[in-house]
This record gives C-alpha cells, structure tokens and sequence, in this order.
C-alpha cells in the first residue's frame, strides 16, 4: 500500500475542517474545541490540532488529508503537518481581506519548510465583499503570473467543488512526478 499526504492549510474560518469532511471517505477525526479567541466571531468551534481524513484513490493507494488548525498559536501542528506532506492547498477567505496578510504569512511559513505541489482555493467567493481572484493574489503577494501556484474557487461545502480542487493539486503531483510516495502511514 502506497500512502499520499496533502495538508490543508488556512486562516480561521476558511473552511479547512468542512473540506476535510466532504472529501474523506471515513468518518473524520477531528480535534474541534469550543473557539475563545476572535476566532468565535465567524464559528463556535475551532480545530487546536488537526483534522485526519482519508480517501481510497484505489487498492494499493491511499491520500491522507490533514487540517491544520487555523490560529498561529498552533503553528507547531502546521510545522509537524507539512514536513511529511507531498502537497498542500491554502484556503484563502476571499470576502476577509483583513485575513490577505495572515494567509501569506501561513504561506510563508510552509514553504521555508518544503517546497512540494501547493495550490490557492479561494472560498466564500459569493459573499458580499469578496475580492476577486486577481486582487487576492496580488495581497498574496504573487505579482507575476508566471510565478503564481494554481488557484481554485472552492465552495467547502459542495463535494463536486472538493473533489475538482483535489484532481487539479493530484494533476501538480503528475506533473511533477519527483514525488515519493510513503509506504508508511
């Protein structure tokens, strides 16, 4: 058995644990406690740890989907998280600009660690005031387009959106093709 590990990484709110849900094919382990911080502004809950899911992509491979916590106060998760991951999306709040700074930030900080497949899914997009697609990645930081990771619109919420999102970040492992995949779990 081969085992693939993406990590879904976000601020607060960005829907990371719900898309952890939608995709998994076992019940979700979770790690949600009541949210005391800002955080209980937009949910009553908040992930301290991570969210654990899995999907089988076939008899002999499996992708294991972990949900960082949002808050930098457990940036130590997302440290242990990204280490042993092959990929990685980051879920952006299009309609929380105030988020653009922190989200660059997680950015940051997991690309000094390794440099593996990631992609922008850009959620709440229906909202009103969302930014568009190309305001967002200029406060992300990308100016040039050439530079730029693959971005998708995702709605959390819709297992269609979920399971696109993750065939365009499978299609980035393909056509990078120097990623081993673990025989270990």
């Amino acid at each position: 058995m081969k085992f693939m590990r993406s990590v879904v990484a976000g601020t607060p709110g960005a829907g990371k644990s719900t898309f952890v849900r939608m995709l998994s094919d076992m019940e979700v382990v979770d790690t949600d406690r009541r949210a005391t911080d800002e955080t209980s502004l937009y949910k009553r809950k908040t992930t301290v740890a991570f969210d654990f899911g899995r999907l089988a992509l076939g008899p002999n491979l499996e992708l294991h989907i972990y949900g960082t916590p949002g808050q930098a106060r457990f940036n130590f998760m997302w440290d242990m998280l990204i280490r042993r991951a092959h990929t990685y999306i980051m879920l952006v709040t299009a309609n929380r600009p105030r988020d653009f700074v922190y989200a660059r930030q997680i950015i940051s900080f997991m690309n000094q660690r390794v440099q593996i497949p990631m992609m922008v899914g850009l959620t709440h997009m229906d909202c009103p005031g969302a930014w568009s697609q190309k305001e967002i990645m200029l406060a992300l930081g990308y100016i040039n387009a050439k530079n730029r990771p693959p971005v998708v619109i995702i709605n959390p919420n819709d297992k269609t959106s979920v399971v696109e999102a993750m065939l365009v970040l499978m299609g980035l492992v393909i056509a990078g093709s120097n990623v081993k995949l673990s025989n270990t779990p």
